[in-house]
C-alpha cells in the first residue's frame, strides 16, 4: 500500500495548496490541475465550488506529517533523579 496522502502543499502553493496537493496526489504538473480548476470554474462555476470543498476537506501538510509515536524502553534507560 502506498504512503500516498491526499493533502495541501505548503512548499508549492499558489492560493491554499488544493492544486499542487491534488497534482503531487495523481503525479501530473501542478500547472495542469489549475487549468483544469479555471476550466471548470468558466463552464458554471464548478472549479470553485470542488476547489473551495477540497480546501476544507483536504488536511495541511504539515498537520499530517507530524505524527508522535512512543519507543518501547528497557530498565536501563530509567534514570532516577536523587537517588
Amino acid at each position: 500500500m502506498s504512503d500516498k496522502r491526499l493533502v495541501r502543499r505548503q512548499s508549492d502553493k499558489m492560493f491554499m495548496g488544493v492544486a499542487s496537493g491534488v497534482a503531487d496526489y495523481i503525479g501530473i504538473d501542478p500547472v495542469i490541475v489549475r487549468l483544469i480548476f479555471v476550466l471548470l470554474t468558466l463552464w458554471h462555476g464548478w472549479g470553485l465550488l470542488i476547489y473551495f470543498v477540497l480546501a476544507i476537506v483536504m488536511p495541511v501538510e504539515d498537520e499530517v506529517s507530524v505524527s508522535a509515536k512512543a519507543n518501547a524502553f528497557d530498565d536501563e534507560e530509567i534514570i532516577i533523579k536523587d537517588a
